[in-house]
């Protein structure tokens, strides 16, 4: 081979790797683009809703669950899968006073840790008193 045959030899596989590579990152960027997004709202008050703390709202893959929100905006602390402080907020000593959630209006029936959010879910966290 001629150094010129050579050469244009060289330019031709490199040009075939990156083209590869094109492909690769096409693909990827592809998968990527169908994850979709979902909207959810999230509100933390204090003693039934009589004090709202904050209300937000988030853009999230589909199939997030409930505890990867909370644990990615806000400083938790979580056992079994149930939040027991919020930014700081928490029972003290003796007082029986929790994080209760709702989801849409209504009592949630599993740990956050277990609730896929969908779509246009409004979920609120209320620091109440239980007996």
């Amino acid at each position: 081979m001629n150094f010129v045959s050579r050469w244009l030899f060289v330019l031709l596989l490199s040009a075939g790797v990156l083209a590869g590579c094109g492909e690769n990152d096409q693909a990827e960027q592809q998968a990527e683009s169908n994850e979709e997004e979902i909207g959810i709202e999230i509100e933390l008050s204090k003693d039934k809703g009589e004090e709202t703390i904050s209300e937000e709202e988030y853009m999230v893959e589909e199939g997030t669950t409930l505890m990867e929100i909370m644990e990615n905006n806000y400083e938790i602390k979580e056992e079994g899968g149930f939040i027991n402080s919020i930014d700081g907020i928490q029972a003290k000593e003796g007082e029986q006073k929790a994080w209760l959630y709702t989801i849409n209006g209504e009592d949630a029936t599993v740990g956050a840790n277990e609730y896929e959010v969908e779509d246009g879910d409004e979920i609120n966290f209320d620091f109440q008193a239980w007996e």
